[in-house]
């Protein structure tokens, strides 16, 4: 297994809110990448990412979201002001297929081994519901370090069994073999209640840490699936003042992180 440098300790937390946490714990997915591409889907993911740049991964490469590498680290839907380079979607994509990427993507359905449904609910033939569609999915986890945002944990979110798989689970990824299992690595997932990664038995989800006001009976009755847990369990890390200061007055001023995470 590779060890990932450790965070500093935090200092008192004061008022933050569980947003905040969420947002500190999603940051601390990129810690140890180096110069690699930042890739998060979602509000609370991107605050992340550009919390990350700014203070313990200065190597990340972020981009607008469109075609151009941000060479500053504007707030959370304001434009870059200064350009560092040109990554147009063409060579976003050589790039996935290269690994020098890490995701943090959602997940509609998430399994105990990893697998993420973003595509359909109920059978495939003849679905419930129409969800977004596998994407790039498949193909990011197969290539990159890939984590996942969920921000309403649920026993209808992390489920027994997807009933489509986009996204590739350790079980999935071997029983496809040296091709799927090569680059494949499911990183760290965060929800609302705590932060997992896939070190329990078989390569299964384990949880970590819980947020505060968070018991592990609470995490595990939001889960539909036996959740091992951690022995090292603990609190998740909470925000330093100068994160929160960041995230408040520098990221995400509107506080747009506050709407993805229920109070």
């Amino acid at each position: 297994m590779t060890t990932r440098p450790t965070a500093p300790p935090a200092a008192r937390p004061g008022a933050a809110t569980r947003a905040e946490y969420c947002v500190v714990a999603c940051a601390e997915a990129w810690r140890g990448d180096g110069e690699i591409l930042a890739a998060p889907m979602g509000t609370l993911p991107t605050v992340a990412a550009r919390l990350a740049k700014l203070t313990f991964a200065p190597d990340l490469l972020l981009t607008d979201g469109e075609a151009l590498l941000m060479g500053d680290v504007p707030a959370v839907g304001a434009p870059s002001a200064v350009t560092e380079g040109w990554l147009p979607y063409r060579r976003h994509l050589t790039m996935a297929m290269g690994g020098r990427r890490h995701v943090m993507m959602g997940a509609s359905q998430l399994d105990r081994f990893g697998n993420q449904n973003i595509s359909c609910v109920g059978d495939w033939h003849r679905p419930t519901r129409q969800l977004l569609g596998s994407r790039g999915a498949p193909v990011n986890t197969a290539n990159n370090p890939v984590s996942y945002w969920i921000p309403r944990h649920g026993p209808r979110v992390f489920v027994e069994k997807v009933d489509m798989i986009s996204g590739v689970g350790y079980d999935s990824a071997a029983a496809a073999g040296p091709s799927a299992t090569r680059f494949h690595e499911l990183r760290r997932v965060v929800s609302q209640l705590g932060v997992f990664d896939f070190e329990g038995p078989d390569r299964t989800l384990r949880l970590v840490s819980v947020h505060p006001g968070v018991s592990v009976a609470e995490v595990r009755a939001a889960t539909a699936f036996d959740l091992a847990v951690s022995p090292a369990l603990g609190p998740t890390r909470a925000p330093t003042a100068e994160e929160l200061r960041l995230i408040r007055e520098v990221l995400d001023p509107a506080g747009l992180r506050e709407r993805e995470v229920r109070p």
